[in-house]
């Protein structure tokens, strides 16, 4: 592979592929990073942030998966809209460069998951040089950490549409105040954090262990000022703690509701 294409997120498994693609084919690895509304802030900060450290070629794109009703509409494979969307603004700048490839962070860990985009990746002919050299997650963490990438031990990331119900129109009101709410736990020094949006009500994840942190009255108070700030009537915190991909609990049910006749 002569050269390629990133689709870099900002997570510590696409900054790797980044990081070992600029040192192995310079300007000929192109990193890119799809900016919407559905992007936290602090995650393209993050980005912009590490492409400087790390001296690699990249661009931020402009994509428009909220203008598209399947996407916004949010059904059970939203991810496959919003990849498509991305990929095929990324097979254009691979025919504007002649870039022979375009690469995503998949790994082989990845398979297990709920990955609605991978039928996206599958139509665009996306490779996947993490998964096709049988890298895990621990694999990556580890040469991360080795290479001295400072996000070798970053949280998972997904993006802010992944707080929503499936069912649950998106729109850029409800991922400002997701936004704004996460912001305002990361800012108590919270390490990891996922606001669930079901309406009126912010539940908010958080590891075990920090609990006591967030139940300090000092600290609930202004949590809970801003999230009512961001729009939210009640503040509630899930005792089951953070767990990716919590929405996918009620998913069978999703799926039964979907396949039932009107």
């Amino acid at each position: 592979m002569g050269s390629c294409i990133i689709a870099f997120s900002g997570g510590v498994d696409s900054a790797l592929l980044l990081k070992v693609a600029a040192e192995e084919l310079g300007e000929r690895a192109i990193g890119v990073t799809g900016r919407s509304d559905a992007l936290a802030q602090r995650e393209l900060e993050g980005v912009i942030e590490f492409v400087k450290l790390i001296g690699a070629r990249h661009e931020l794109l402009e994509t428009r998966e909220m203008e598209d009703e399947n996407y916004l509409s949010n059904p059970i494979n939203r991810c496959y809209f919003c990849k498509t969307e991305l990929f095929t603004q990324l097979d254009r700048i691979q025919k504007k460069y002649g870039v022979a490839a375009i690469c995503d962070g998949y790994n082989a860990d990845d398979g297990g998951d709920f990955r609605p985009g991978r039928k996206a990746a599958g139509e665009h002919e996306v490779r996947s040089p993490l998964a096709e050299a049988n890298f895990h997650k621990a694999d990556i963490r580890a040469l991360a950490h080795k290479l001295d990438l400072p996000v070798w031990d970053k949280p998972a990331l997904a993006c802010l549409s992944s707080r929503v119900p499936y069912g649950t129109a998106i729109t850029p009101e409800i991922l400002a105040q997701i936004d704004a709410t996460e912001m305002a736990v990361l800012a108590e020094g919270i390490t990891q954090v996922r606001v669930r949006h079901h309406k009126e009500v912010a539940r908010i994840e958080i590891p075990p262990a920090e609990f006591a942190k967030i139940l300090e009255p000092g600290v609930r108070d202004r949590i809970t000022a801003a999230a009512r700030k961001a729009g939210y009537r009640f503040v509630a915190l899930d005792l089951l703690g953070y767990r990716s991909g919590s929405m996918h609990e009620g998913l069978d049910q999703a799926k039964a509701k979907a396949a039932s006749p009107a």
